[in-house]
């Protein structure tokens, strides 16, 4: 049995239990009629959620990479794409997956553009939103909670702890790696240290971690405090200005490290989808069903926390991502996480990108702190959110 039947006979046993015995014969009847169509309907609204996802995430690439004081008009960032493609191919001795060659850019400069400056930040910009939300949406799927983000947890706070350490003590230990090793590490640490402190008799209790995760990210931050008081105004600036998110000076090395540990916390991430269905169910049931809840905590919250760490250690602190996206995708899809999860990796590189094109280009020869783009977004929708939770539940209570 799978988690979406499951969940769709619950709710067809929550309906008939509140219609009332009388009409219990009637509304299994009208409930079978109703499951094929309502099937195929979620199966239309799923693929055109998809497709459009993917065809925004393209447009938005070409109308990014050639979008700058350098303008690069959008069948030249095609056709430069479609030329290194056919490089590769014939390099490898696969001519039949050669593409037709389109228009490259003219400007001199063009392709050296494309390739040394744009196209590695925009490979982050996808990696990185598509970690940060999928993080959000196994948090929520593990807490229960649609306000759940992977900040919780105190990986955020970790890793600007550790990039704030490498700027006022001007750590080089790995070279121009060193901040993101280091926040790398800071991040996973920090985490451990919030489940090890929320550990208790072999198991972890939800509001336990959330707590935990409270007192030290208000260490953190302290800690960071401390650090901005410490350094001199050049490196105050850095650390604010690595506080608010940037994905400036991104280079192919920098997402040569964090792409294999993205991809891998996607990867597992999606092998959680149904366990995630069966915990939604409650967490007696889910045993039940066979499922190990506190080993399937330890791995969600082991990825949420690789994920956001690789992102955070290149961007700095982008808020908001993992909370609005996988929301607004819930909204959208249901709750399953078959789809919720590749749709929120999806709809995250989608925003960052679009973020990341406006952090660019709103003010002329200034870029905007990404960060600060996500957070005047993810504010109001926040608190609207709480609002109709509020409303949802009839009050906090």
């Amino acid at each position: 049995m799978t988690a979406a039947t499951t969940a769709a006979e619950a709710a067809t046993r929550a309906e008939i239990a509140s219609s009332g015995p009388s009409s219990q014969s009637s509304d299994d009847a009208g409930a079978r009629s109703r499951t094929p169509r309502a099937a195929s309907r979620r199966r239309i609204v799923r693929t055109a959620v998809f497709a459009t996802l993917i065809v925004a995430l393209a447009v938005l690439v070409v109308v990014s990479a050639g979008t700058g004081q350098l303008a690069i008009p959008a069948q030249e960032v095609v056709g430069s794409l479609t030329a290194h493609w056919n490089e590769v191919v014939s390099s490898i001795g696969a001519p039949w997956l050669a593409l037709p060659q389109g228009l490259t850019p003219q400007h001199p400069n063009g392709d050296a553009t494309l390739w040394t400056v744009r196209f590695p930040r925009l490979a982050l910009a996808v990696l990185a939103g598509a970690a940060l939300a999928i993080a959000g949406a196994v948090m929520q799927g593990v807490f229960g909670n649609p306000l759940a983000e992977p900040a919780v947890v105190g990986v955020s706070t970790g890793a600007a702890v550790g990039a704030c350490l490498v700027i006022v003590f001007g750590l080089t230990f790995a070279g121009s790696f060193t901040p993101l090793v280091l926040a790398f590490v800071t991040g996973i640490a920090t985490t451990l240290l919030v489940y090890l402190s929320a550990r208790s008799n072999g198991r972890t209790e939800v509001v336990t971690i959330v707590l935990t995760g409270v007192a030290v990210n208000a260490l953190g931050g302290a800690v960071i405090a401390l650090l901005v008081f410490l350094g001199d105004t050049q490196q105050r600036e850095q650390i604010v200005f690595w506080q608010l998110g940037s994905l400036n000076g991104t280079r192919w090395a920098d997402v040569a490290v964090v792409a294999p540990v993205i991809v891998i916390g996607v990867i597992g991430c999606l092998f959680l989808s149904r366990r995630l269905d069966l915990l939604a169910l409650g967490e007696r049931q889910a045993r039940h069903l066979g499922v190990r809840v506190e080993v399937l905590r330890v791995v969600s919250i082991t990825l949420v926390s690789l994920l956001t760490a690789a992102a955070v250690a290149t961007c700095g602190i982008i808020a908001f991502v993992g909370l609005v996206v996988p929301h607004v995708m819930r909204m959208v899809l249901g709750p399953g996480h078959r789809a919720l999860l590749p749709a929120s990796a999806l709809a995250g590189a989608v925003l960052l990108t679009g973020a990341d094109l406006a952090a660019r280009t709103l003010v002329p020869y200034a870029e905007l702190p990404i960060g600060m783009l996500t957070a005047l977004v993810g504010g109001p929708f926040f608190f609207w959110l709480l609002r109709r939770s509020r409303r949802q539940a009839g009050g906090w209570g």
